[in-house]
This record gives structure tokens, sequence and C-alpha cells, in this order.
């Protein structure tokens, strides 16, 4: 039986928090997927998908892009073992199992949004966007959400984040850019003149390197 997380209760968590940052960085942050309440492994968020944070000082909201994922023993000692049973077979005989895995995410820091401030008068600016690396990242035990399609779409209006994105040392960049253009394109519902904008930006940014346009445009489909 696993033991609740002490910090929150998970009945009142929204569905859109998932996950919890554990460390870092500048360019981006390692958080680890929140326990669900049944016996089973917390939800992996895909390759590509966009998730949120704060930095809590400046109340900046940091917008990422999940780019590497896994699951893994809690103890560091030992590792997994087939076992040959369904997930179905492990909830009836083995379910500590559950207890004992740990589900994590690497994600790309590509923009964030100032907070709204209050102009004279008392009516509130129009929140901005900023597509470059925030003054700092999330902080440690930061909520992690799943960002809203309304977001996503508002983010994208612009493409100066595939600039962040090809620089990302750590990350598979062409497959991350890739992916990251196919979910904002169907969230788009196809619409056909973003893609080309987006075709263009990545023109731009790789104009000495047809090859690589190439890979990550033949991944671009819906």
């Amino acid at each position: 039986m696993r033991l609740p997380l002490p910090q929150f209760a998970a009945q009142n968590r929204p569905s859109s928090h998932i996950a919890e940052v554990i460390e870092t960085a500048t360019t981006e942050f390692l958080a680890q997927c929140l326990e669900p309440e049944n016996l089973s492994f917390p939800v992996m968020p895909p390759f590509g998908s966009w998730v949120k944070s704060i930095d809590e000082e400046s109340g900046n909201q940091i917008y990422a892009v999940v780019y590497h994922a896994t699951t893994s023993p809690i103890d560091s000692v030992h590792r997994a073992r087939a076992l040959g049973l369904s997930l179905q077979d492990l909830r009836e005989q083995q379910p500590q199992i559950f207890a004992m895995l740990k589900t994590e995410f690497r994600a790309a820091i590509v923009g964030f949004q100032a907070p709204v401030a209050a102009r004279n008068g008392g009516a509130a600016e129009a929140a901005r966007v900023y597509q470059h690396l925030p003054p700092r990242p999330p902080q440690i035990h930061q909520a992690v959400h799943v960002c809203e399609v309304a977001e996503i779409l508002h983010f994208s209006e612009t493409l100066d984040f595939l600039r962040t994105l090809l620089q990302m040392p750590s990350a598979p960049v062409d497959a991350l850019a890739a992916a990251t253009i196919r979910e904002i394109y169907q969230l788009r519902q196809a619409d056909r003149a973003w893609l080309v904008q987006a075709g263009r930006s990545l023109s731009l940014l790789l104009k000495d390197d047809y090859d690589r346009l190439r890979i990550i445009l033949s991944q671009i489909h819906i």
C-alpha cells in the first residue's frame, strides 16, 4: 500500500498537476511524476508535450517542452526484473511494485510569461510572453502542470522558441523540434499557414544545413 505524499492532498490536486520539480537548471528542469491513487504507473508525458511551472520569486510562469522521460526503481541499487506478469496480475500478486518505481522527465525551457501588471487606474495589462530563457528556472518542489491548449496556441503565435530548442545541448533537438511543431500543428487543426511559417523559421535557422532541415520537416505530419 502506497503512502500519500505529505505536502498536499491528492484529492484536491487539479488534473493538470502531474509532477514536481526535483532538479532545476537555467535551461531545463527534472520533474518527478506524482503517484496516482490507484495501482498503476504515473502517466509519462509524451515526447514534445508542453508543461509549465513557476518561479515563485518573480512570479514568472515558465514554459517547457518534454524531451526525456524514464521509469525506474526508487532504489538505485536494485534494477527491475522481468516477472512475466500482466499489469492486472501485478496489481493482484505484486501490488508493492507500483510503490517501488518512479517516473521522471526532463523538460527544456523555451520561454516564460511575466505576471500581469496593473495599469494606472486599475486595468490590468495583457499577459506578455517571452520566447527566451527566463532570469531563473522554477524552484525545487514547484508544481508542474500540463499546459492548456489555449496557452500553447498563444505561445506559438511567434516561433522564436525554435532557436532555443535547437540549441539545447543535452536533447535530441531535431526530433524534439519536429515533435513540438507536429503537436502544435495538430492543436491548430492543421493550420497550413502556420505550418508554412514554422517551415520558413526552420529554414532560416538551418540555412547552412539542408539535410538536417529536410529530416526535421519529414517528421512533421498529422
